[in-house]
Parts: structure tokens; C-alpha cells; sequence
């Protein structure tokens, strides 16, 4: 039996599909396994088994529609048996159903679900139960519906931890940088969303405050505008900002071996959750129940103001972010840091 997961974006969506990745692998029944995924974030398939097989397809560029039908061709070629549909969108609705032959079936969200209403008309939607809040839930219930019965479908999946098995070679990345394992902090200031940026001012004292607590701090950043960020709280402090951005297997050392990594709900902190590295996570329009990672070496900051969580990429009265105090996130370092 073949079967193509579809989820193409973004780096922390797929950290927390790894689950479901996990329990197709483990079917009996299931020979192949392949996964398509938006070419701006084909990095992070550089950690998936090595079993896995990959498909690339560029939906932004001029040529995108060109190249997304040819993906959708080589897909049909594949003549999978399953479809499993993670994403919920109309592109990649259409692309699952565009790889279909008369024998497959494809799964995917149900129409409250669905981020982008239209994609149940392209999948067999799967009900979720009131007990499936987080995402990885959900992404694991959808993987697990072609194999099982209407009344264990019934019952709610339970949270299963990402997990990136992933064994440092070496460590030159560290003497490059001058530093021990397990003597720094990461704090990682990209934040994706301009809702999900925490103020500089906030970022400064707590920069300052770890210093205090004799851990080498080490900041690392996503873009340009992120790098100018980072050079500026690293201003007359020891901190360390990254040179430049690390390539996959590179910030999984570095994130493995922390004392802690510190930044907003990203792709880098659900990667580190996942390399089991301990994690302070600060929320603001996203919503910790829905996509946090679970554990006792994870913490949550969070002001829970009444407008949240919003999910908003925009807002007008931006209190949420700049309500978290570096105090309350140094007190959470204490707590769990290696």
C-alpha cells in the first residue's frame, strides 16, 4: 500500500505531523510512504527517516501553476492508495484530489476544520472529537482513519511528543563559536507573524537578566529585519548573535545541546521540543492548547488577554506580546533549563 501525506507548510506544522509520519511508518500494510512538500520548506524534510520520499513543488514564483499541474502529474504516476490531506487548504485540496486515481481515497479535515472552508469538498472528512484540541491530534487522527474502525475513530487520539532522532557528529559548530555544550541559552527572535514579535525592550532585559544567571546567551534570527534585531539586543552584552543561518542539521545541534531555547510559537522552538531540548515558549495571538509542545521540561508564558487568542496576523490594539515581562520568562528558565 502507498500512501502520500500532504502537508506543505509551514516548518512548525510539519514538526508537529512527524507524529502521524510516524504512525503510517509503523502500519504493516503500508510498503511506500512519500510526503510533498512546499519547496520554501523542503529543509525541514532533511530530518524525516531516510525511507520517506520526498516531492518538492514550488507554489510561489511566476511558473507556480506550471509547476504545481507537473507535480500533480508525477503524483498520478505514483498511483497511490492513500492521499492523507494535512494541510486543509484549497491548493493543496486540489493538488491531493488532482493526484488521485479511481482506487484512492483521500482524508482530510472536516468542514469546521478546514482552514480554508472549500478543501472538504476534495477529501473524505474525518470527524474529530471534542477531546482532539491540539493539532498533533488532529494530524494523527486523519493519519490513522484508513486503517481503523468507526468506533475506535470514535474515541478521541491521544498527544503523542514530535520526535527528531538526531545524533550530533561533532562539535565544531560550537568551538566555532567558542562555547560548551549545555553553558548557553538560545534565544531565537524570529517570530513569523508581526503579531507574534515580542518588543526589543522585553528581549534587552531579558538578554541582560540571563547574563546574570552566568549562561552564555546565543541569539538567532530567521531574516534580515531579525538579524538587525538580534545585533541590537546583543549591544554591549556577551551575547553571541548568530553569523548566519544555520542549514538543518546544524541548529539541531545547537538546539540539542542548550541549556534551554527561548522564542515565540516558531518552527525553531517546536523543532527544539522535539529534540527534546527544553523549551520557554511566549505566546501571544496563537494559542498554547492548539500546537505547545507537552512536557514537564516545557514552559508556556502567556497573558491571556480577553481579546485572545485571536489568530489574528494583524491588530489595532497590540497588548498580548508586549505583556510578557522577562521576569516571569526567567523564572520559567529556572524551572527547566539543562
Amino acid at each position: 500500500m502507498k500512501v502520500l501525506i500532504v502537508k506543505l507548510s509551514a516548518f512548525g506544522d510539519i514538526i508537529h505531523a512527524l507524529p502521524a509520519l510516524d504512525d503510517v511508518l509503523a502500519r504493516p500494510e503500508v510498503s511506500e510512504v512519500h510526503w510533498l512538500v512546499d519547496s520554501r520548506f523542503a529543509f525541514v524534510t532533511e530530518i524525516f527517516p531516510p525511507q520517506v520520499k520526498v516531492h518538492k513543488v514550488a507554489l510561489k514564483g511566476t511558473h507556480r501553476i506550471r509547476h504545481a499541474w507537473r507535480m500533480i502529474q508525477t503524483l498520478r504516476r505514483e498511483n497511490f492508495d492513500i492521499i492523507l490531506e494535512l494541510q486543509g487548504l484549497i491548493k493543496s485540496g486540489l493538488m491531493a484530489w488532482g493526484a488521485t486515481k479511481s482506487h484512492t481515497r483521500v482524508y482530510g479535515f472536516d468542514r469546521q476544520q478546514s482552514p480554508e472552508y472549500p478543501n472538504h469538498w476534495f477529501v473524505n472528512t474525518v470527524d474529530f472529537h471534542a477531546d482532539e484540541q491540539h493539532v498533533v491530534q488532529k494530524y494523527r487522527h486523519i493519519a490513522t482513519a484508513p486503517f481503523i474502525s468507526q468506533s475506535d475513530a470514535a474515541l478521541p487520539t491521544p498527544y503523542k511528543a514530535p520526535h527528531v532522532k538526531f545524533k550530533a557528529s561533532n562539535a565544531n559548530l560550537l568551538q566555532t563559536l567558542g562555547i560548551q555544550a549545555q553553558h548557553y541559552t538560545l534565544l531565537h527572535v524570529g517570530g513569523g507573524w508581526k503579531t507574534k514579535q515580542l518588543p526589543e525592550t522585553t528581549w534587552q532585559q531579558l538578554n541582560q537578566t540571563l547574563e546574570l544567571q552566568q549562561t552564555q546567551v546565543i541569539i538567532s534570527w530567521g531574516s534580515e529585519s531579525e538579524q538587525s534585531l538580534a545585533q541590537s539586543i546583543a549591544k554591549n552584552s556577551n551575547a553571541i548573535v548568530l553569523p548566519q543561518r544555520l542549514e538543518i542539521h546544524a541548529l539541531c545541534q545547537l538546539l540539542q545541546q542548550s541549556q534551554a531555547v527561548i522564542g515565540m510559537d516558531t518552527g525553531v522552538l517546536h523543532l527544539a521540543a522535539a529534540l527534546q531540548a527544553s523549551t520557554i515558549t511566549l505566546w501571544g495571538p496563537s494559542a498554547s492548547w492548539n500546537s505547545a509542545p507537552l512536557g514537564t521540561q516545557h514552559r508556556h508564558i502567556e497573558s491571556n488577554p480577553e481579546c485572545g487568542p485571536c489568530f489574528k496576523r494583524q491588530c489595532d490594539d497590540f497588548i498580548c506580546m508586549p505583556s510578557l515581562s522577562a521576569q516571569t520568562i526567567v523564572k520559567a528558565w529556572l524551572e527547566v533549563k539543562k
